[in-house]
């Protein structure tokens, strides 16, 4: 299985804060496209190959949410989901990996994300696929409706928790 950027790992980790604090998405994509895919949407399909894997033997399958788009359309996606105005901030990648070791996050995992901020600015990211829909039958969780469902994280209220 190859996933693409899971939603919750860059969106719901490490964009709550600057959407609840200046209602902005700040993150060094550029106008690269991506095409997140939920978590609950991965396990669905290890579900299905556990449960049956003889035919899966072999075969390679790209997990994507339903869209590929920039980042300025997603934020659209974040703004829909709360009922306020989100933006798309493109910041550069060196002062965001910064922030991110500040954070305290091991400088490994920094690594990995500043190299995944690249390659999405390079558009390798921008891929999409049926396979979550082909081995699950459902469709995979849209931006708009993981943001609404985690709502909270992106609120006002949630800096009080």
């Amino acid at each position: 299985m190859r996933p693409t950027v899971l939603l919750e790992g860059f969106f719901l980790i490490l964009t709550p804060e600057s959407v609840r604090e200046t209602n902005q998405i700040r993150l060094p994509f550029g106008e690269g496209k991506t095409s997140p895919v939920a978590v609950e949407d991965v396990a669905r399909v290890i579900a299905a190959l556990l449960a049956n894997p003889q035919p899966h033997i072999g075969k390679i399958y790209h997990l994507t949410g339903p869209q590929s788009e920039n980042m300025d359309f997603y934020a659209q996606e974040y703004s829909k989901a709360l009922g306020r105005t989100i933006t798309y901030q493109d910041i550069p990648v060196e002062p965001w990996r910064d922030v991110l070791l500040k954070r305290g996050l091991p400088a490994h995992l920094v690594n990995h994300l500043a190299t995944m901020a690249d390659l999405h600015r390079a558009g390798r990211y921008d891929r999409m696929s049926d396979d979550v829909f082909a081995l699950t039958g459902q469709t995979p969780l849209s931006m708009r409706e993981f943001v609404r469902k985690n709502a909270a994280t992106f609120t006002d209220s949630a800096k009080a928790a």
